[in-house]
């Protein structure tokens, strides 16, 4: 076993406390806020402290998950190889490492961006580590929609790094991950529902059954599809924007309609898949539509 920063401790045990793939997503989605809020004037050394530093607090956050899901990940086949409950490494050494990052992180959003920024990304950690991490995730199978909305602040954060204030934009690029956050959770949930039931985590398809989650994974994606076209109807984005959107919209109704009609745990994690590659591109498109008067 390995101590904290000792010779043996291996630097991808700290780097998987990081959840790089979840946290490469948010902070791409910060990015494109960022860039969006005041296209072709965002300062170099701005855009750098920012992502970093939303980067480091988002990174801490994940880390500070691990030790608080240590008993639920020992017992599900899909994290018993994490860091903590493979025993590569200690509760105190996770913890130092959070808390390091997480001190890092909130200095150079302080110092070097702006407080309300700061202020709203220590509120994103407190909302995903503790609120929802130690409390909602155990209490409610509404843990999802109710914590999602902290891993919906990012685009907003980039967006505050760039004005110094929230803004209804901004607000509307937080609300389309948060609509996106229950379909693409529930998807995953209702492959794993045999594991949260083990560890008695109360997520939807334990609760309430495989059929009424499926059927709220179609009326969120709906919502979402409302949602997503708000852009193009506020002037934010155009009609590169608009078409991208229905083709995404179309290709998520279809995983979502085929999962409640075929009822395959195939589907299932079709549509899981599908969800991150939609996001993805959603706001890569967002970027790309927002930029093309500056290119032409």
């Amino acid at each position: 076993m390995s101590l904290a920063f000792g010779p043996l401790a291996r630097w991808q045990d700290y780097l998987e406390l990081c959840k790089p793939k979840v946290v490469a997503l948010m902070v791409f989605t910060a990015i494109v806020g960022m860039l969006m809020a005041d296209p072709g004037n965002v300062a170099l050394a701005m855009f750098i402290y920012a992502t970093l530093g939303i980067g480091l607090v988002a990174s801490s956050a994940a880390a500070i998950n691990h030790v608080a899901d240590s008993r639920i990940d020992a017992a599900m086949d899909r994290t018993k190889l994490r860091p903590l409950p493979s025993g590569s490494l200690s509760k105190t050494s996770v913890l130092a490492f959070a808390g390091i990052i997480g001190a890092i992180g909130m200095a150079i959003l302080i110092i070097k961006i702006n407080v309300i920024t700061a202020v709203l990304t220590f509120a994103s950690l407190v909302g995903y580590a503790i609120i929802y991490t130690m409390y909602l995730k155990r209490a409610t199978p509404q843990n999802i929609v109710i914590g999602g909305i902290a891993g919906a602040t990012p685009p907003l954060l980039g967006w505050t790094a760039v004005t110094g204030q929230v803004e209804a934009n901004g607000l509307l690029l937080l609300l389309i991950i948060f609509t996106w956050t229950p379909p693409h959770f529930w998807a995953l949930a209702l492959y794993r529902k045999e594991e949260y039931a083990k560890v008695d985590i109360p997520m939807l398809p334990v609760t309430h059954g495989d059929d009424f989650t499926r059927l709220q994974i179609t009326l969120y994606t709906v919502l979402m599809c409302v949602i997503t076209i708000f852009p193009f109807l506020t002037g934010m984005s155009g009609w590169l924007y608009l078409v991208s959107v229905l083709l995404l919209n179309a290709g998520f109704l279809y995983y979502a309609i085929s999962l409640q009609i075929t009822k395959s745990n195939a589907k299932a994690t079709n549509t899981f898949v599908y969800s991150i590659i939609y996001l993805m591109v959603l706001f890569a498109v967002l970027l790309i539509d927002r930029y093309l008067p500056f290119i032409s």
